[in-house]
């Protein structure tokens, strides 16, 4: 808002009579009362042309304080439109809190110094409303994550209370802004994303960057006006420091800066600019901002009452960390889901780690691979080491196996495979309940830690080095250090071990990761989810106030 224009809703507001806003706040409960109990929820509201939002919790709120106005002080009205312009910073929209409509509403005010009762019936409304906007989009994020993940189990509360009691306590605190406050995400990784996305607008503001033009792969010793360009380019990101020396030519410093900017973007550092890197490089400021405030709302989902330690998957990232006491302490590369068998976003609680696990084939991967497998090449069991096991647990010849029945009907058998060297799950299988009948486990495929994108499994997720993460969740350096845990593997027998206090997991989903340096590193989008969380969120506005 112009500072003009503040102060003369300031002084416009101390003018209006005392003995006109007290009766106004009378009228104002009368018809707050007769509009609660004379409306259908089922039916929505609609005040001032704007959609009310919150009618699950709106009437209770307004029932428990006996319907008297909220919206009374000046200087609670002030501090709620100061927070909902500054929703901005947390990559929202301060349109969707009815920004405009109370401002003009409030500038009503000012020039006719009084409202009448429908229009101060709507501004009352759009104050609340937008206030219960606020606080359930601070702590649990403006989407519906369902829409985006059907198997979504997280819990959506704030804090896990009531919403009308905490709202209304909110409300009794001298503060508005500190009750708010209180119900963001306070969280490393949020704040990190929050600097960033500052960091990106104001790139924006300086004039952004222009695209590399087309051309073939751009290498050292070249040079010319696609060279320029590319120079021009990793200078505005940062990539190539601005105190470098001049060069018209493709030179060890710009490779260097090449390289960085692929490391940042999930690419391969070769220091060359062949397609991928290209059309990385050339992707508009707009999306990189957009993609950051994505992630913002996805943090905004889950991160909250997290613990004082967990296992976070990070499958566009392809790699898995263990926190504690909001401190890395292992991270390693890991292997997610393909496309078409993605690895499920969710939150368990790691309860039980198993050594020389069996695998049971899973039943998708049983009807849509192995029994087509088996009816092209009877062979195919004995080349993996897969046993056939009956409903009472016993081993079944498979020439006593109609294949040809299969897989047109369902497989009465289980297919599994006893523990070793070639088991797909490794050595060790990490356990957390869930109904996808995923877990983390170890791998023969060491070598296929080695690629850039990692979407290679069937669901679960494989890890490069998985006992370390083990002995950290056993927590038991007496019983279950390095030492034995390697004992127990040479054993060749399964054993489940029980965690002494089960781990928190989250399995979520980040294309957008920034250090404790600030350094911004953006991923692939494996799965294509980010552009539907983009709709629902909108594009970012170029906004200043």
């Amino acid at each position: 808002m112009k500072p003009c224009l503040r102060f003369i809703l300031v002084m416009g507001f101390l003018l209006i009579p005392i003995s006109l806003l007290a009766a106004q706040d009378e009228s104002l409960e009368v018809l707050l009362r007769q509009r609660f109990e004379n409306t259908r929820l089922d039916e929505g509201l609609r005040v001032g042309g704007c959609d009310i939002s919150s009618l699950h919790i709106l009437p209770r709120l307004y029932q428990q304080r006996d319907y008297r106005p909220i919206w009374v002080s000046k200087n609670r009205i002030d501090q709620l439109v100061s927070i909902i312009q500054e929703t901005y910073l947390d990559g929202l929209n301060p349109q969707d809190y009815h920004l405009s409509e109370i401002q003009e509403l409030l500038a009503t005010r000012v020039y006719h110094e009084f409202l009448g009762d429908d229009q101060a019936l709507t501004l009352e409304l759009l104050l609340t409303d937008a206030y219960i906007r606020l606080a359930h989009h601070s702590s649990c994020g403006k989407e519906d994550p369902l829409t985006y993940h059907p198997q979504w189990n997280f819990n959506r509360t704030i804090f896990g209370l009531d919403p009308a009691t905490i709202l209304s306590e909110g409300l009794d605190d001298p503060s508005l802004t500190r009750s708010i406050e209180a119900w963001k995400i306070d969280h490393p990784y949020y704040e990190r994303l929050k600097n960033a996305l500052a960091q990106y607008r104001a790139l924006r503001s300086g004039g952004g960057w222009e695209r590399v033009p087309d051309g073939p792969t751009l290498r050292s010793g070249m040079s010319g006006p696609r060279v320029e360009a590319l120079r021009q380019r990793l200078l505005v990101s940062g990539d190539l420091p601005s105190t470098t020396t001049y060069s018209p030519f493709f030179d060890q410093e710009l490779e260097q800066a090449v390289k960085r900017f692929q490391h940042r973007h999930s690419l391969k550092p070769d220091g060359e600019v062949g397609p991928g890197t290209l059309k990385a490089l050339n992707v508009p400021l707009e999306d990189r901002i957009d993609q950051i405030r994505v992630n913002m709302e996805r943090a905004r989902w889950v991160l909250s009452n997290l613990g004082d330690r967990y296992v976070l998957v990070d499958i566009a990232g392809y790699r898995v960390f263990y926190r504690k006491d909001d401190k890395t302490l292992w991270s390693s590369r890991a292997q997610v889901g393909k496309p078409y068998r993605d690895t499920p976003v969710l939150r368990s609680r790691i309860d039980a780690l198993e050594i020389n696990p069996t695998w049971t084939v899973p039943p998708t991967i049983l009807k849509e691979d192995i029994l087509p497998a088996v009816k092209a090449d009877r062979r195919y069991l004995n080349k993996k080491n897969l046993l056939i096991i009956d409903a009472q647990g016993r081993q079944v010849n498979s020439g006593s196996v109609n294949w040809s029945l299969y897989p047109g009907r369902p497989f009465p058998y289980k297919l599994r495979q006893n523990p070793g060297p070639s088991n797909p799950l490794g050595r060790i299988k990490i356990l957390f309940p869930n109904k996808y009948m995923v877990y983390l486990h170890g791998t023969p495929s060491l070598e296929l830690f080695e690629k850039e994108e990692r979407a290679l499994s069937s669901g679960c997720i494989r890890l490069e080095t998985p006992f370390e993460l083990a002995e950290l969740l056993l927590d038991d350096p007496v019983h279950w250090n390095w030492e034995s845990l390697m004992r127990a593997v040479q054993s060749g027998k399964t054993q489940r071990i029980r965690l002494p206090r089960p781990v928190t997991i989250l399995l979520l989903y980040w294309t957008v990761e920034v250090d404790d340096q600030g350094q911004v590193y953006f991923k692939q989008d494996p799965y294509g989810r980010d552009p539907a969380v983009l709709e629902g969120l909108g594009r970012d506005a170029d906004i200043r106030f």
